[in-house]
């Protein structure tokens, strides 16, 4: 298997088995505001549709380097951790998961698992991934791409904190903060606990 195809599969992989998954699901009690919610998607949508077209419309003359096949199947293979590592979280997480904002039944703070490592490991699995698959295609449209979903990502998980620290009590949700980091892994936390 060539190292693009590799990239198809892991991508329709995990976007179909995310889908199917959605149906896993508790009753939502509340979600963040709907402007917000937008502001996220939209980096989202942007990014997804360069990275497509960087992808669809590139030719050998327009990449900015070769990684070659091996280092191509080095990417996919590192394309492949990513969408893992937000399957073991989506898995860890169970029935509080939503793709959107929201408190569910029974909502809670995670704090093992993948959840031990990042307090967001989808978007870290998203984020390893999406990069993985930017570099490989090495377009300037595929990485404006992934770095516009990297900021989208970035956005929706300092909106998810809002909504949660407000949603579940500010004192729980600091302490939480306070010992993991945002989005990479074994990165220093510092005294104010901020990252």
């Amino acid at each position: 298997m060539r190292p693009n195809q590799a990239f198809a599969v892991i991508w329709l992989g995990w976007v179909i088995s995310w889908i199917a998954a959605s149906l896993w699901s508790a009753p939502t009690e509340s979600r963040v505001a709907t402007w917000r919610a937008w502001a996220y998607r939209a980096f989202i949508i942007a990014g997804a549709v360069l990275m497509w077209r960087g992808s669809a419309d590139a030719t050998p003359a327009e990449r900015i380097w070769h990684v070659g096949y091996g280092g191509g199947h080095a990417l996919a293979a590192l394309a492949l951790a990513g969408i893992l590592f937000t399957w073991w979280a989506r898995i860890w997480l169970g029935r509080l998961w939503s793709s959107e904002i929201t408190r569910k039944q029974g909502h809670r703070i995670i704090d093992t698992g993948p959840y031990a490592l990042v307090r967001h490991p989808i978007y870290t699995g998203l984020i390893a991934a999406l990069l993985a698959t930017a570099i490989a295609q090495a377009t300037p449209a595929a990485l404006f791409g992934a770095a516009l979903i990297a900021c989208g990502l970035w956005f929706k998980a300092r909106t998810e904190e809002r909504f949660l620290k407000a949603e579940l009590g500010s004192e729980a949700y600091e302490s939480y903060r306070r010992r993991v980091p945002m989005l990479i892994p074994f990165l220093p936390m510092r005294a104010s606990g901020r990252t």
